[in-house]
């Protein structure tokens, strides 16, 4: 950029071409404010928690190993809000390799280092696609993505007995703090690496929402100890909780990973991963009943710009219903079933926040 104003002012070009030369390989990812699973539609929202790599001032050569060989350039830090009202690109991603495959491998450990909580972002789409086989060898073009669907847009994978257990503890660990224990009470079980007890030798179940699953896990405790069993799996359970910074024992398995509680959700970062649990808190929904549906709404903030039903519109599925504009995008909500609309909410121009309900939909019996 210094160059281009430069020549700009009239300026000489201070290298000429044969003067250049390459020097190893750079690679940027830009991490973005979107959700790569709805057609990377833009996200919004708060930036609630935010981690990323160790990063220094940008070097090559023998002086790009480790961190030094990141770098991160954003204008954006926790607490930020990302809005409807500009490009929601939240940093960019920079790392340098002597050759191409070291490079795509601090791109990788870079990406699996970088954490938000908040809203969506396509941190686990770009490790996938760094990843890929057809990245690796360079090949490259715009059908990239929809010849490697399957390996670009998996299934949710299962969650594991140690991230499961990196729930427990943080949940644990937050409730000993509400409870005000003092971390330097030499008894306290948080202190120290051993196995702990809660009310001495009693078993609590727990239920974590994981998409549409619900995991269960089963803290026992006696005199000997705690084991957690998860899946028909069974193994001692012992951690140390410093922050949103957490280790565990589970035997001879060791765990080490990050845990970001917003809410009764658990975002757990382990391994590269990035899985969101929900405690299904037995007392904190008592009383309440199921939501009715036939409830569509905005997926994020924006502007209603087309509506092409009234209520008592007969529509089958798949039926366009409305049109939203949100960071220059267009998104159209459709009919989910077929049914009747019964009412619409919003008019072309109004401005709509996110899960804004827009109409309300019947869908048929047997639909």
């Amino acid at each position: 950029v210094e160059w281009q104003l430069r020549v700009a002012a009239g300026e000489a070009l201070p290298l000429t071409q044969d003067q250049l030369r390459i020097d190893g390989h750079a690679l940027e990812a830009r991490i973005y404010a979107e959700n790569p699973d709805k057609q990377f539609l833009p996200s919004t929202g708060t930036l609630r928690f935010l981690r990323t790599p160790p990063a220094v001032q940008f070097m090559r050569g023998e002086d790009a190993h480790g961190p030094a060989g990141i770098r991160i350039d954003a204008g954006v830090r926790e607490g930020d809000t990302i809005s409807p009202f500009y490009d929601p690109m939240i940093a960019k991603l920079i790392v340098w390799g002597k050759d191409r495959d070291e490079a795509l491998a601090r791109m990788r450990q870079a990406l699996a280092a970088y954490h938000v909580v908040g809203l969506s972002t396509n941190v686990a789409f770009l490790q996938r696609l760094v990843s890929s086989q057809a990245f690796r060898t360079a090949d490259l073009d715009t059908g990239l993505i929809e010849r490697n669907e399957k390996v670009l847009f998996p299934p949710p994978a299962p969650v594991g007995l140690e991230v499961i257990a990196l729930a427990v503890a943080a949940l644990f660990d937050r409730e000993a703090r509400e409870r005000r224990i003092d971390a330097a009470d030499q008894h306290s079980p948080w202190t120290h690496g051993g196995a702990w007890r809660l009310n001495g030798g009693v078993s609590r179940t727990l239920r974590f929402g994981y998409g549409e699953q619900v995991l269960e896990v089963t803290l026992s405790t006696n005199e000997r100890g705690s084991t957690l069993i998860y899946a028909d799996q069974a193994a001692p359970f012992a951690c140390t909780c410093q922050a949103d910074d957490i280790r565990i024992n589970l035997g001879t398995r060791r765990a080490h990973g990050q845990v970001h509680a917003d809410g009764e959700t658990f975002h757990v970062f382990y391994a590269g991963r990035h899985v969101s649990l929900t405690w299904l808190d037995p007392l904190a929904h008592a009383g309440e009943t199921e939501s009715e549906g036939g409830k569509l709404t905005a997926p994020m903030p924006g502007k209603v710009i087309a509506v092409m039903v009234e209520a008592g519109s007969t529509v089958t599925r798949g039926t366009p219903l409305l049109v939203m504009e949100a960071m220059k995008m267009e998104h159209t909500i459709s009919a989910p079933v077929d049914g009747v609309v019964s009412e619409v909410l919003y008019g072309v121009g109004e401005q709509v926040v996110e899960g804004a309900q827009l109409l309300a939909f019947e869908g048929k019996s047997g639909a």
